[in-house]
């Protein structure tokens, strides 16, 4: 028999969760179970690929600490991944135990919407442990929480070397009426593989620049010009009518606006300024922004600077010159600046 666990806490050091499933662990490894565990926040890069290590369990513990509120990000992750590259019809074969402790509020329903969670992937629930612990070392105090978890996992064993059956759950019926698989058909070797695949970001980044490329050359044969998009004026009227020279300010700016094929140059020199789309060797800020953001700083609703700062455009070079932008061409009257 082999049992998973899957940790979905942060690795604290007082985290109770982590006792529980050291107690847990002694128990099942006493009565010859082979266990594995899985710590997630360890392997936060490749959760996707976790559902693989499925194949040779016959049960697993899903155990997460609710610091503030739910389940937290790793353990939906995970449950996220198996959803979308898990094997079904392993799943279904599979016990899941859930435990959760709280060290504020929560610790009932984030074990259920463990359980839940599994029901829905087709899977058999046991009987779980909850808790609110506020200092883990209660457990080195009581020898009766002690005995709760060694019977838990107890149970557990015996649930699974039994193969006990539970009573059909009302999640699994409306799961069958109301849901709509909208992934392609794949066996399971091709979710594992594309698991694999969207859990490397080099992958992805290439594939989504081979993609970018594909599009762009289509567009060519095709003869497809978007009259909007590629205009060789766009914007340009707008930063010429809002242009106030600064003393002192010379720069070069490389714009990316999505959907351009070429990059918005903006040559400042003095009372001076320049703008074209093409390409120049060397830009002083490089500016890489979406026709959206672009539209509401142009027509006052945003700047350069709070665009940045909100993590909607990316910025590399000198950051005084993006600074300078926002003073460079004034979209917005003095009065809406925050």
């Amino acid at each position: 028999m082999k049992i998973n666990i899957y940790y979905g806490g942060r690795g604290l050091i007082d985290d109770p969760t982590l006792v529980v499933i050291n107690k847990m662990q002694a128990v099942l490894e006493e009565l010859h179970v082979e266990v594995e565990r899985f710590n997630l926040y360890e392997q936060k890069n490749s959760i996707t690929t976790l559902p693989q290590s499925l194949k040779s369990a016959d049960g697993i513990i899903l155990a997460t600490t609710v610091e503030w509120h739910g389940i937290g990000g790793f353990m939906t992750q995970f449950l996220d991944a198996c959803w979308l590259y898990g094997d079904k019809e392993k799943i279904s074969k599979i016990y899941m135990c859930p435990i959760v402790m709280s060290t504020t509020y929560g610790e009932r329903e984030g074990k259920l919407d463990l359980t839940v969670a599994w029901e829905i992937l087709g899977g058999l629930p046991c009987s779980g442990i909850c808790g609110y612990i506020s200092d883990s070392s209660v457990f080195e105090r009581s020898e009766n929480y002690n005995t709760i978890i060694e019977k838990k996992a107890e149970n557990m064993y015996r649930t699974i070397n039994q193969k006990l059956e539970s009573l059909p759950a009302s999640n699994q019926a409306v799961k069958k009426m109301v849901s709509i698989n909208k992934n392609i058909d794949l066996t399971p070797q091709e979710s594992e593989q594309l698991s694999v695949y969207a859990s490397d970001e080099g992958f992805v980044s290439t594939t989504k620049e081979d993609l970018q490329e594909l599009t762009s050359m289509f567009r060519d044969m095709m003869g497809y010009e978007d009259e909007e998009n590629d205009s060789q004026e766009e914007y340009i009227k707008d930063f010429k009518e809002h242009f106030t020279p600064q003393s002192g300010v010379n720069a070069v700016y490389r714009m990316m606006i999505e959907g351009k094929k070429k990059p918005l140059i903006i040559e400042i020199n003095g009372p001076r300024s320049n703008y074209y789309y093409g390409n120049v060797e060397e830009a002083d800020v490089d500016v890489t922004i979406s026709r959206e953001i672009l539209d509401d700083i142009v027509y006052a609703r945003m700047t350069f600077q709070r665009a940045f700062m909100g993590g909607m455009i990316k910025i590399k070079g000198d950051f005084k010159m993006l600074r300078a932008l926002d003073q460079l061409f004034t979209f917005m009257e003095e009065d809406q600046y925050v």
